[in-house]
């Protein structure tokens, strides 16, 4: 029988519930170190009211031997449980790290505003309150009443008054929650957004720089961290005066512990004055763990939230399913009712495609900007999130394909050109295991194998040392070398040619019909023309549909008669020809 929602577990929950012999464990040994913690209240009241009074120097030592070993084992007891939690939370950051990376991966692909570094932040935050004082808080809080016990044994107003401090302690944490939540919370978004628009311009600082733009954005900014200024200030303000309060409660504490247990023994109702000394440390250690939780809450609320941003990020995003093994793809592509929406926006950007892409062709795809040609590239090689209908590849359904398996027999150079942290002979074998020959062979066919060569350390260039020495036509090669390393099948190159000189286009174009002869289906996304001639067909999109699809003459031929219409109404005259 499947059981209620109720009781399932998150898998992030799960994840912890398989170190709950870890967290047993760990409650055993605290359990030891707050029996123990009574040694130093006994040990005082042996002292007074028996040792003081027999003058018997060997009960003195053989106390002190006690309570030497008692020490030696709560300091045991407390090394071991601060071990074993450290272990406990690299096993967990092991057991998961995988998960926050892929599950991070994918709502960056999603285009889910998530920032990747965040979900890493939040396991880094959770496994640290595993191993902090936080835990050891929450660990100890069971034993206060135990404490309180203790001292209304020792005399009931003792008892009353360590229920009074702890109650007003418990108060005080949810008085400093109250107030300090949100303006903490606004202080940290409002610091995070100046450091994102600091970040965002310094990207741009040759174009500030050489438009005179600085002083105008240093402005803008003044204004923003002026406010973070504000926010933060009158947050760190209240949280003084809640530490000020807090502190003043510890020490009244102390002090009205210290006068109640006098005046008990004065009127005779304790029983000596090493009873007064240990119910003073008893009330201290009654009130330690809220206490902690009160200097600690601002962690604690940390971690909560970490957790709860882990839990709903593994749980939109759950672990892939491995995909099924298939044969090498050999490059048949089709697409039917395929419709790509985004987020936010009434219209569909693909408005129901249907179109067959046989094995082996050049299928070149124009149309005017805004048309969907970089979403439906996306739609091919399966990235684009969005999607209603099928995308095919060798009949099988793209999304069902092993993508470890199918990633060397893809090939794809999006718009932007983004080139990782490593050497060129990384970026370029898709920091996989790295085969020269073929390394070069692509760099060749790309035609950036000499410009490669005139670095001092060649292919080994960390792209750090090459980053500001290559023009964007030289990163756009170096991309297309990546698309076309390996044996890959299928190739969608989107914007190919937008930032490549003559020699660039030429070397595209051979190696356009370089991978035609191998018999590779390549789809080429262009607005430039001159490019047309190495395809076998043509898709002309507007607006999200599929205008005209086919041979690539034929296609030509029938958009020639509407460029020369439209020439004509521009221009006035008849021309015998109008170029495509």
């Amino acid at each position: 029988m499947k059981k209620p929602a109720f009781f399932e577990r998150s898998e992030l929950s799960a994840t912890l519930w398989l170190f709950r012999r870890e967290f047993v464990v760990c409650v055993i040994f605290t359990m030891v170190v707050n029996l123990l913690m009574l040694t130093p209240s006994l040990y005082m009241l042996q002292v007074f009211d028996r040792v003081m009074l027999s003058r018997s120097e060997f009960t003195l030592v053989a106390l002190t031997l006690v309570m030497l070993f008692f020490f030696a084992v709560m300091a045991f007891a407390e090394w071991a449980r601060s071990r074993l939690l450290v272990r406990t939370g690299v096993k967990l950051d092991e057991h998961l790290n995988t998960r926050v990376f892929n599950a991070s991966f994918e709502a960056h692909l999603n285009q889910l505003g998530r920032n990747p570094a965040q979900a890493f932040s939040d396991l880094t935050n959770v496994r640290q309150f595993m191993t902090g004082q936080g835990l050891f808080a929450f660990m100890d809080a069971p034993w206060t009443p135990i404490y309180m016990f203790v001292l209304y044994m020792l005399h009931p107003l003792l008892g009353l008054l360590s229920v009074i401090f702890c109650l007003m302690l418990i108060g005080l944490a949810y008085l400093s929650h109250r107030l300090t939540h949100a303006p903490i919370d606004k202080a940290m978004e409002a610091g995070m957004q100046v450091n994102a628009y600091v970040h965002s311009k310094l990207r741009n600082a040759e174009v500030i720089e050489s438009m005179g733009m600085l002083d105008d954005l240093r402005r803008l900014w003044q204004v923003r961290h002026q406010r973070h200024l504000g926010i933060n200030h009158a947050a760190q303000d209240l949280a003084a005066r809640v530490q000020a309060l807090s502190k003043f409660l510890r020490y009244t504490q102390q002090s009205l512990t210290l006068g109640a247990g006098a005046m008990l023994l004065i009127e005779g109702d304790l029983a000596s004055t090493g009873a007064m000394i240990a119910a003073n440390m008893l009330m201290g250690r009654a009130t330690a763990p809220i206490d902690l939780m009160v200097s600690t809450w601002k962690s604690t609320i940390a971690a909560h939230k970490a957790f709860l941003r882990l839990e709903e990020l593994l749980n939109q995003h759950p672990e892939r399913d491995a995909g099924l093994v298939h044969d090498s793809p050999q490059g048949h592509l089709r697409i039917e009712n395929l419709v790509a929406t985004a987020p936010g926006r009434a219209q569909p950007i693909l408005k129901g495609l249907n179109a067959d892409f046989p094995a082996g062709e050049v299928v070149a795809i124009i149309g005017p900007s805004g048309s969907g040609k970089s979403t439906l590239a996306r739609c091919l090689v399966g990235i684009w999130p969005y999607v209603e209908g099928r995308v095919l590849v060798d009949g099988e359904p793209i999304n069902t394909w092993n993508r470890e398996e199918l990633g060397p027999f893809l090939g794809y150079l999006p718009q932007d050109i983004e080139l990782f942290e490593g050497t060129i002979a990384e970026n370029i074998a898709r920091f996989g295991t790295i085969d020269p020959e073929k390394v070069i062979l692509a760099a060749g066919r790309a035609g950036v194998h000499d410009m490669i060569l005139r670095f001092p350390r060649g292919y080994d260039t960390s792209m750090g040392e090459a980053g500001n020495l290559l023009s964007g036509g030289q990163r756009q090669r170096i991309g297309l070398a990546r698309a076309m390393y390996g044996d890959p099948s299928l190739i969608v190159l989107d914007e190919p040619n937008s930032n490549l000189d003559d020699a660039g286009e030429a070397a595209l174009v051979k190696a356009v019909q370089d991978l035609k002869q191998q018999g590779k289906t390549v789809f080429l996304i262009t607005h430039r023309l001159s490019i047309i001639g190495s395809a076998d067909r043509v898709l002309v999109l507007v607006d999200g549909v599929i205008q005209r699809y086919g041979a690539r003459d034929e296609v030509i031929a029938a958009l020639q008669p509407k460029a020369a219409s439209q020439g004509n109404q521009a221009s006035g005259t008849t021309p015998a020809s109008q170029p495509v």
